[in-house]
């Protein structure tokens, strides 16, 4: 499984801005570095969507580009909230797409800041979808892709 990344805006924003419970999530990819972007989206006051090189063959893509991401459940229990994510299947389709390494997750119904990140998944190495492949996206139904306690 990719190792998630929390960005450092996230919870200020999560806190002052965002409805997790009912905002629209979606996906951005990238083969870029986030410390080699020419502001990096992990550094105080950068995670937004604009500061991401994206990959420029969302088009090969089946649905929605960027693909938006269902959220399952949007709770608290004792203290302690966790949001679910349904796993996203990508599929290839009319040629391929990537190379990419890293998966953001970003809020599209934020608009100050305008597409703020959540959180990024590393892959660890470069991925590539040929036409006809499919890629899913394991978003974790147990402890939810972010606990805030």
């Amino acid at each position: 499984m990719a190792t998630f990344n929390k960005i450092a805006d996230f919870v200020e924003n999560a806190v002052e801005k965002m409805n997790l419970g009912t905002d629209q999530f979606k996906v951005a990819l990238t083969n870029t570095t986030p410390g080699s972007e020419s502001t990096p989206p992990t550094g105080d006051g950068a995670g937004v969507l604009a500061n991401l090189t994206e990959i420029s063959n969302y088009g090969n893509l089946s649905g929605a580009n960027p693909q938006n991401i269902t959220t399952t459940s949007s709770s608290q229990t004792g203290g302690t909230y966790k949001l679910v994510l349904a796993d996203l299947t990508l599929t290839a389709s009319g040629g391929a797409v990537g190379p990419f390494q890293y998966i953001y997750i970003y809020n599209d119904t934020v608009t100050s800041p305008d597409d703020p990140l959540v959180g990024y998944y590393d892959y660890g190495s470069s991925i590539t979808l040929n036409d006809g492949d499919s890629f899913t996206i394991d978003f974790d139904a147990s402890n939810g892709v972010i606990q805030l306690s």
